[in-house]
Order: structure tokens, then C-alpha cells, then sequence
């Protein structure tokens, strides 16, 4: 039968989120009912609860960056058990047949891949996501948490971390390799830290030099203001790749300026205002202005053990449920570092 669990969610856009209750389908064959234990918060949850991007579904539970322990398995689940430690990201399903999906990026479903929240389901049942006591999803679309990662440094993985990785793993980001992040935040952290893992050279690039500290703690090699106009001369030319995790447009036609021949500028960070670009700026040094969505299961499952086998989990600042509405405010006055994870035990 559907149940009823506890969960805070935005009652309709730009409304403070409050806390309520939400429908979970029974467990199906293939499904795993998942406690959740922490969320984390992502600025993509503020563009959608407060209509940034298109418009919503609501009531809206946030969060696609779930992590917990399953307490019930459906009788044709194979991957999991009872106790087993698990997280869950962006996606709950897609097609399964498509060209994508078979090839392991599901996450560019070209039938549309089934986000966490804001979506409807193939039932046409709206999703909600991990601001909530439980959930439950498709073995399919649930990764196993290494048992190296604690569950709270873990959540924000389940996107940040993918986020980044996926481009740096598909840019061969790596020894002999050159690699700027840009923006220093909840998305920039896991960028520094899983490329300095792979083995690159690592910059950061950000506005100011004032989280210079934590950017050379984090593993970045440099550290370069962008309100600076001479870091723009000084490092022309520089980069193999380039990945901003900013959500607000910037000057294209200067950034592409510090790649190298060939190199090539990726998106992850999706601001809601579009951007300018003169077309120069590609041709000469036939460089690419590309971008980059999450990661397919099996690849944020290759992320996970990554992390684990090199210790990197997000740095977190753990929260209260009734603490949301103000971390959504600071997370827009980028006052964190560098996400904040809501304890569900507190909704």
C-alpha cells in the first residue's frame, strides 16, 4: 500500500519550504525502500523550488543527494539487502532502451531521464526527492556507499561529486594534464579535490582570493582572482581544461582565452540567464565550449569507490530541517563551505 512519510517541501514557487507530508509508493519487485539519513543541498534545489529554470511541480520535496540504509527489498531485488548502506542521486529512471541508456548514460536519456524530484514518474505520479524520512526507488537507480565514506560526507556525492567527475574523467583530466576550476563552492570543492586525486595540475579560479586557504588546502597547486584583469593575461594559453561550476553567466570570449590549443571550457554550473559569445573566441586554437550533466549509474557508482578508495567526501556543515529556508539564503550569499547536509532525522 502507499505510505504517507514526513518530508519539507515548497509549497508552491519561491514559497519558504514547510514541513508536511508525502505519498511513497509500495515496494515494487524491483524497488528498495531507503531510510534516508542525510540530504544534501544543492543550488540546483533553489532554481527549481523557486522556478529558476522552468516552471515546477508543487508541492516540491527537493534533494537528489540522498544517502541512508535500505530497510525493505522488493522479492526481485538482487543487488541489495536489508542493512546495506546506499545513496541515491538526480535520477530514478529513464527509458532503459535507448542508445544512451544502454550505454550506461542514462543520465542523457533521450526519452527524458526521471528526475529525483520535479518529475513525474512513468505512473504520471510527481516525484519527491531526499528532503524526507524515506524513499523508495528501483534497484536500478541506487548506488552502494563504500564503506570508507561516512553517509554524511557522502550525500553530496551523489551530485557534486558526479557533476565533477564525469567531465574530468571524460577530458582525461590526469598526470601532465593542466585543470582550472572555477568557482570555489559546493560543486568547485569536489572539482579541486577529485582532480588533484586523478593526478592534474590544479588551479582555482575564483572571484576573490579570499578562500585561497581552503583552495591550496583542498589540493589546488595556484589560486588566481578573477576581478584580477591580470590573471586573464597572465595565464593565457594555460589550461588543458577548464570546468565552471558557477550558476551566474560569464565572460565566455576571456575565459576561453586561458585554454591551450585544443583545450576545452565545460559547464556543469547552469546559470538561468543565457550567455554571449563571440565565435572567435572557438576558432582560434580550435578550442571547445562544451557542457556536461551528471553521470550515468555505473559511472557514479565508479565514482563512489573513487572517492572512497582515495578518502574524499564532501566538506559538509550539518543542519536541521527547520534550518532549510535559511541555508537556502546563504547558500545564494555563498556563505558555506562548502554544503550543507540536512540531518532527516530531524524532519
Amino acid at each position: 500500500m502507499t505510505t504517507t512519510v514526513s518530508a519539507y517541501a515548497a509549497p508552491a514557487a519561491k514559497a519558504p519550504l514547510e514541513r508536511t507530508t508525502v505519498p511513497r509508493r509500495p515496494v515494487g519487485e524491483h524497488d528498495v525502500l531507503i531510510e534516508i539519513k542525510y540530504a544534501g543541498i544543492c543550488h540546483s534545489d533553489i532554481h527549481q523550488a523557486r522556478d529558476g529554470w522552468a516552471e515546477g511541480i508543487f508541492p516540491m520535496v527537493p534533494g537528489h543527494e540522498i544517502a541512508g540504509i535500505v530497510t525493505e527489498v522488493g522479492d526481485g531485488v538482487t543487488k541489495f539487502a536489508v542493512g546495506d548502506r546506499v545513496g541515491v542521486g538526480c535520477m530514478v529512471d529513464s527509458c532503459r532502451e535507448c542508445e544512451n541508456c544502454t550505454a550506461g548514460l542514462e543520465q542523457y536519456c533521450t526519452g527524458g531521464m526521471v528526475g529525483t524530484y520535479n518529475a513525474l514518474d512513468k505512473s504520471g505520479e510527481p516525484t519527491y526527492g531526499g528532503y524526507s524520512t524515506h524513499i523508495v526507488v528501483d534497484e536500478a537507480f541506487t548506488l552502494r556507499i563504500p564503506d570508507g565514506l561516512s553517509l554524511d560526507i557522502a550525500a553530496p556525492l551523489l551530485c557534486a561529486g558526479i557533476t565533477l567527475y564525469s567531465p574530468l574523467a571524460h577530458w582525461n583530466a590526469g598526470p601532465g594534464k593542466k585543470v582550472a576550476i572555477v568557482g570555489l563552492g559546493g560543486l568547485g570543492h569536489m572539482g579541486v579535490k577529485i582532480a588533484h586525486a586523478l593526478g592534474a595540475e590544479v588551479t582555482v579560479l575564483s572571484q576573490s582570493l579570499r578562500k585561497k586557504d581552503d583552495g591550496l588546502k583542498l589540493g589546488a597547486d595556484h589560486y588566481h582572482a578573477t576581478s584580477d584583469e591580470a590573471t586573464f593575461e597572465q595565464l593565457a594559453g594555460t589550461f588543458d581544461l577548464i570546468v565552471s561550476t558557477v550558476s551566474a553567466p560569464l565572460p565566455l570570449d576571456k575565459y576561453l582565452s586561458l585554454l591551450k590549443t585544443d583545450g576545452a571550457f565545460v559547464n556543469v554550473g547552469a546559470p538561468e540567464e543565457p550567455v554571449s559569445l563571440n565565435l572567435f573566441s572557438v576558432i582560434a586554437g580550435r578550442k571547445t565550449l562544451a557542457g556536461s550533466g551528471i553521470g550515468g549509474i555505473r559511472e557514479t557508482q565508479e565514482m563512489l569507490d573513487f572517492c572512497a578508495e582515495h578518502g574524499l567526501g564532501a566538506e559538509i556543515e550539518l543542519i536541521r530541517a527547520d534550518q532549510i529556508n535559511e541555508a537556502y539564503e546563504r547558500v545564494l550569499a555563498s556563505d558555506i563551505r562548502y554544503r550543507f547536509v540536512i540531518d532527516t532525522a530531524t524532519i
